[in-house]
């Protein structure tokens, strides 16, 4: 029994590994974002570095998440870039950097799967 459970467990985390996902791509994850940031001052801040996706009315392409009880800013959000190498310019420029006081955590978006389990092994010693 266990030797299943941890033989799955190692193919979902050579699939999570191997994925497509994990690699560069045109949509950045930025933390650490102040509660006054709003969508117009983080795409001011990233335009420079290449062009922001507009989208469409339906899915703005900067996107700060909000809290739904309080309506405050989460402290992070995402801005998705027309070029995967303007993203590359925008992450590794923007990382570690202060905006309205607050040092920025920026990395590359993983992709949202919906239905899917999660799995997360456990390394016994």
């Amino acid at each position: 029994m266990n030797r299943t459970v941890a033989s799955i467990a190692r193919k979902a985390l050579t699939t999570v590994r191997n994925s497509a996902s994990l690699a560069p791509n045109s949509k950045l994850f930025v933390a650490g974002l102040s509660w006054s940031v709003d969508e117009k001052s983080l795409k001011d801040a990233f335009s420079s570095f290449g062009e922001v996706s507009e989208g469409t009315v339906i899915r703005s392409h900067v996107r700060i998440m909000y809290d739904k009880d309080s309506g405050r800013s989460r402290g992070f959000g995402f801005v998705s870039f027309s070029k995967e190498n303007e993203a590359t310019c925008a992450k590794d420029a923007m990382d570690g950097k202060a905006l309205l006081g607050r040092p920025l955590r920026v990395s590359f978006a993983l992709e949202k799967v919906r239905g899917a389990p999660v799995v997360v092994p456990r390394l016994q010693n």
